[in-house]
């Protein structure tokens, strides 16, 4: 970005300090666009006062005409802080006349359109970096842009007025307005200077040197994952210094490790390095399973941990966190048969199928974090409500077990953990852990029953491609490794909804399925995450449908996501709305890129298929993102992954050459 206009961005936020911190009637009274929608999170913003506008044409054209800015206000319907902003200022007929008379205001679900999403949080990055603040993003992302859609500005959660030094977002429209009315054409020139900033870092840049693809360069991520990870507590990226920084279990990390535990066993990475890595992985999943961040009474798994011991989570449940760690919970458990894996898989299933499935098979999206206004209250107990479900006998056993015997550790309530592994604590009472699970089972269950008395979370019914993908891939590899073929059915019935609802005429995957209407053309990772989930079911039934469903959809993928001149795939398609800029999202995040799934998708579908033209596009991705792996290994282990399958399927002869 030029001298000027970076000038100009540090002259916007010294003028307006817009940097954000994270914090009925039977008819309503107000309805907006957003009624006619099918996604849960917009449907709870149709009432606003605030004339909101899905992202379209409508909205964008009305900008332009109006020559008025937009106000873009993106979230999630787990989101705890998009609640809270949308009580606080989106239901605040002060402030939605404001936004009404001044902006084009537009909603958008991250879930429905990542893209959207991608591209404005990439540029709230920008913007705080050029301004030298240390904020990160984060949801709701709130944004200004420029009438043709161009980002000027942003934050993420703004308190309605001004409080303990934050600007109230009441005060940024006003200062955002009377800036842009001063000299529209100057803030227009910021918002193109910023657009090509942000395009040409989500671009993907030349391949200047050659990085030859081996063993060497697969150790290399592992060692780079050794190098963050937490030795007391398991996971990885933590500060030692701050405790209360979120810890995440970041799945494709431990499939990477998986990766390299499989590989030191036969033999193709050195003893130390498979050896330090089983240490990491069994530390990590059993901190895990035995922190709060694991649901103790009802399964499964919250999306974070809000402080490096896994006590206190974020309490939202997410389809693709569960996915994902019900395959790493039960490809660890084939490696190391230990019944605390087993038991979080299991769970997990159990949960996903009472709370999260669909009548027709296919799984839900999220629960919220909140009921009523209040974060985790559908988890937490009071000790005497606990004393009440049960016999004095299964109390001290529940209350011994899970932590109820010492002071709460949330808000004056408990949180139900382990103080140690079930194993050690089935030890110490002579028992073994399958025993002492067995008699908590019960107890569990009554716990349960008395809890789904309370009022519910939230339930973002909207059934994403992608994410019952990963979840399908987690269930057909249960299934397979615990020899449970009702796992392997329920990934089955998941994968003939999405292929059956989630398809347009043309045989094309659609992102998103709500109120009986599918949607949008499918995003990359709707067809990695989905072909991976079908590769899955044809590994563990070996019923030749799922791999001829998989070589379809992945020749679509090619043809409609491939860069044929750097190669790899785009993250949007041929088909998509056309943005400012074009990504291809290589880096893992609590997904894994979905370009890197693709790639290990080519090489099965290669070898199963006998086709070599999948093997060499394969070869494709991993030269083209083979810089990023070299450079900044921790950041891609799923790309590290997909290099394993390329090492052990390549015959030596075609292997390139230092």
């Amino acid at each position: 970005m030029t001298r000027s206009i970076r000038l100009a961005v540090v002259l916007l936020v010294a003028i307006f300090g817009l940097i954000s911190h994270g914090a009925a009637e039977d008819k309503p009274a107000y309805t907006n666009r957003l009624a006619k929608e099918t996604s849960p999170y917009l449907l709870l913003h149709a009432h606003n006062p605030v004339d909101w506008y899905p992202w379209g044409p409508e909205a964008l054209e009305r900008a332009k005409r109006e020559k008025k800015p937009i106000f873009l206000s993106i979230g999630y319907s787990s989101c705890y802080w998009c609640h809270v902003m949308e009580r606080e200022s989106f239901m605040n007929d002060d402030i939605a006349k404001k936004l009404n008379e001044n902006f084009v205001c537009i909603k958008v679900d991250r879930e429905e359109r990542p893209d959207i999403d991608e591209i404005y949080m990439q540029a709230l990055h920008a913007y705080l970096q050029l301004v030298g603040s240390k904020q990160g993003g984060g949801w709701p992302l709130s944004m200004f842009l420029t009438p043709d859609a161009k980002p000027l500005m942003g934050g993420t959660y703004f308190p309605p007025q001004d409080k303990d030094g934050m600007l109230g977002f009441s005060t940024v429209l006003d200062r955002v307005l009377e800036a842009w009315n001063a000299d529209p054409a100057k803030w227009q020139k910021t918002g193109d200077a910023l657009a090509g900033y942000v395009n040409e870092s989500l671009r993907q840049q030349p391949i200047l040197r050659v990085v030859k693809l081996d063993e060497r360069l697969f150790g290399g991520a592992t060692d780079a994952l050794a190098a963050q990870f937490d030795s007391e507590y398991g996971g990885f990226g933590f500060n030692p210094e701050n405790p209360r920084q979120a810890k995440f279990p970041e799945p494709p990390n431990l499939r990477l490790l998986l990766e390299t535990i499989r590989r030191g066993r036969d033999g193709k990475v050195d003893k130390p390095r498979a050896d330090a890595s089983a240490r990491m992985l069994s530390l990590t999943l059993s901190k895990v399973a035995q922190g709060g961040i694991r649901d103790h009474v009802g399964g499964g798994f919250h999306r974070y941990s809000t402080d490096r011991f896994w006590r206190v989570p974020h309490f939202e449940k997410m389809l693709y966190d569960n996915g994902q760690l019900l395959r790493v919970y039960a490809l660890a458990y084939e490696l190391d048969p230990r019944d605390e894996y087993r038991f979080a898989a299991e769970e997990i299933i159990e949960f996903a199928n009472r709370e999260m499935r669909d009548e027709g098979g296919a799984y839900y999206s999220a629960l919220d974090a909140e009921t009523d206004g209040k974060e985790g209250h559908f988890y937490v107990w009071d000790r005497k409500e606990v004393e009440q479900a049960l016999t004095p006998q299964e109390f001290q056993l529940f209350a011994s077990v899970y932590g109820l015997e010492g002071e709460p550790n949330f808000e004056g309530r408990y949180i139900p953990l382990l103080k140690a592994p079930l194993a050690e604590i089935a030890k110490s009472r002579n028992l073994t852990e399958e025993d002492l699970n067995a008699k908590l089972k019960p107890i569990r269950q009554k716990l349960l029953e008395m809890r789904n008395k309370r009022e519910r979370p939230l339930t973002d019914t909207k059934i994403l491609t992608g994410w019952n993908g990963l979840m399908i891939a987690g269930l057909a590899e249960a299934g397979r490794v615990l020899k449970r073929p009702e796992y392997t059915e329920a990934a089955a019935k998941a994968a003939d909804f999405v292929l059956a609802k989630l398809q347009d005429g043309d045989g094309q995957l659609l992102r998103t399925y709500a109120g009986g209407e599918a949607k949008i053309p499918g995003y990359l990772d709707d067809y990695a995450f989905l072909v991976d989930g079908l590769i899955a079911l044809h590994r563990a039934t070996g019923d030749q449908k799922w791999l001829a469903a998989a070589a379809k959809l992945m020749d679509q993928q090619v043809t409609l996501f491939a860069d044929e001149q750097t190669g790899g795939f785009f993250y949007t398609s041929s088909r998509h709305e056309e943005l400012f800029a074009r990504s291809k999202m290589q880096l893992d995040g609590v997904t894994p890129a979905g370009s890197s799934v693709a790639a290990a998708n080519l090489l099965y579908l290669a070898e199963a298929l006998n086709k070599p033209e999948y093997a060499e596009r394969a070869q494709g991705c991993l030269r083209s993102a083979s810089p990023m792996l070299a450079e900044h290994p921790a950041a891609v282990p799923q790309l590290a992954v997909a290099l394993a399958a390329w090492i052990d399927r390549t015959p030596a002869a075609e292997k390139p050459k230092p």
